[in-house]
């Protein structure tokens, strides 16, 4: 069951990611910000979204066995 939520993870946590990062650059960009902050400040709620969703599949993989 583990290897069905690591493939969940894999296919929607780069998805999460990307559309984390697209919402929080152009939410940045409205407020005026420019150059490599609105950058750094996009892909860190990217990558912060992608790990989240990622570690939540697995965990959910690993937990539902026991928990059902």
């Amino acid at each position: 069951m583990a290897g069905l939520f690591l493939i969940i993870g894999l296919v929607f946590a780069p998805l999460a990611g990307a559309i984390a990062f697209l919402i929080t650059f152009q939410e940045y960009r409205k407020h005026r910000f420019s150059g490599k902050p609105l950058y750094q400040a996009a892909l860190r709620a990217g990558l912060l979204t992608f790990a989240f969703f990622l570690l939540l599949a697995l965990a959910l993989g690993y937990a539902l066995p026991f928990i059902v």
